[in-house]
């Protein structure tokens, strides 16, 4: 099954292709262009060096949120126009469950941090088990000392990755009460990749989406969405 997969939900861009267990193409770009940019010439560029004939994509698989929501809505949008063009099925992955999937295998727990402003991550508890993916706290959006206390209770060591990891690490060394690491440059940040490994197995278990049906998964309303809301309570006070 040949899968082409989009992240730009995050501050990286990706775009990858995997078939069956081999990473046909990737790339990605943390720079200072918008997504919205640089992810179709980066699918192009994929395409042109790979040869590949978009018609014998099985399907698309986008990380569907939470993160950016400008991002979001770039990613949605391509992974839907595709769909379309191409009559294809999306596949769409958790955020924060892709990012996690970056470090297959560790027997540490996962903890993917991105920040989501407000001085709140989108987060999530994860690990592996005898090469099984299990989530053991699906992702959210909470303050970083709430997912610490979780993290804490568990008591085991843990690998943290993402964007969030710069903002709050600091913070971190004051929370921590068991052994903690940070995943190295190559791992800790976005890849489609990993989107696209993650949704092989969502497509086995049938786990599609039709491309009008997509929507992303943003957790919390977005910044006018909160000052909407605000507004209105205050004129009903």
């Amino acid at each position: 099954m040949k899968i082409l997969a989009l992240d730009s939900s995050g501050l990286v861009a990706t775009v990858a292709v995997v078939e069956d267990d081999n990473l046909l193409a990737e790339y990605t770009v943390h720079y200072k262009k918008t997504h919205s940019q640089t992810l179709l010439p980066m699918l192009d560029t994929i395409a042109s060096m790979i040869e590949l004939d978009l018609d014998s994509i099985d399907a698309i698989a986008v990380a569907k949120g939470p993160g950016s929501f400008t991002g979001l809505r770039i990613g949605s949008a391509t992974a839907k126009g595709l769909g379309l063009a191409l009559n294809k099925p999306l596949i769409g992955i958790p955020t924060v469950d892709g990012l996690a999937y970056n470090l297959y295998g560790t027997d540490k727990l996962i903890c993917p941090l991105m920040d989501a402003r407000r001085s709140q991550v989108y987060t999530g508890i994860y690990e592996f088990v005898k090469e099984e993916f299990h989530v053991l706290d699906a992702q959210m959006a909470v303050p970083i000392e709430e997912i610490a206390h979780r993290l804490n209770g568990y008591g085991r060591e843990v690998i943290f990755l993402g964007d969030g990891v710069p903002v709050f690490s600091e913070r971190l060394a004051e929370l921590m009460q068991v052994p903690y690491t940070f995943a190295p440059a190559h791992m800790n940040k976005q890849r489609a990749s990993a989107v696209a490994v993650l949704a092989l197995s969502y497509a086995k278990a049938g786990k599609t989406e039709t491309a009008e049906a997509h929507m992303p998964d943003y957790l919390r309303p977005s910044q006018a969405e909160r000052e909407r809301e605000e507004r209105e309570k205050a004129g009903k006070c």
